[in-house]
Order: C-alpha cells, then structure tokens, then sequence
C-alpha cells in the first residue's frame, strides 16, 4: 500500500529566506514549478519588450530632430530661392527700360521739425 502524505507544518517564510534563496527548496514550489517557469519567462518577454520600445523611442527622437532640421534648411533654402528670383525678375525689368541696378544703396535722410506749426531752421 502507498504510504499517504503526512502534513507537516512548514517553517515561516521570511525575508531573509527570500534574500538567500531558501523558498526554492520548499514543497509548494516543487509542485508548482511550471508556473515559476511560465511567469520567468513572462517577465523575460516583458523586459525584453521594454528594451525595443525605448530603442524605437530613441531612433524616433533622432528622426524628429533631423525633420526639424531639414525643414529648416528648406526654408532658408526657399526663401533664398524667392530672392534670386525676385532680382533676376528686377535685373530683366530694368534692362528693358534701359535703366542701371545702383551699386550704393539710397540713404534714408531724416528732417527734424523744432516746432508743432512745421516751419524748418
């Protein structure tokens, strides 16, 4: 005849039996091995999971900040675009009236007025 299992109180569990590891020796972990296994690899899978998602964050960072720089070069590279054009445009203009681009640019004279009715000195 089979011998039936005693029940025999365990010893409490504690957290220095944690620490060194000693709740691995236990019956019910004996028994229920293949679920330690399953959420083992559970969290294995999760940290994992983690690890791409904040390497796919880093590379989007790193997108973002080469966009904003291209879109700024393709400003200043429109509005350089717009200048030459507005001076090619000006160039054939005056051309046409036979007139000459100036080499000095004007200067802008300023007239100071002493009293309210307008008079000069």
């Amino acid at each position: 005849m089979a011998k039936k299992p005693t029940y025999r109180p365990q010893k409490k569990l504690t957290f220095i039996d944690i620490v060194k590891g000693n709740f691995l020796n236990r019956d019910e972990v004996t028994i229920h091995y293949r679920y330690f296994l399953l959420v083992f690899f559970l969290l294995m899978i999760m940290i994992y999971s983690n690890h791409l998602v904040s390497k796919k964050i880093e590379h989007v960072n790193i997108l973002k900040e080469q966009t904003e720089e291209f879109k700024s070069r393709n400003a200043y590279a429109q509005s350089r675009l717009i200048k030459v054009k507005l001076e090619s445009e000006l160039g054939k203009e005056m051309v046409q009236d036979s007139l000459l681009s100036l080499e000095n640019h004007p200067h802008k004279i300023l007239i100071k007025l002493d009293s309210l009715d307008g008079s000069t000195k």
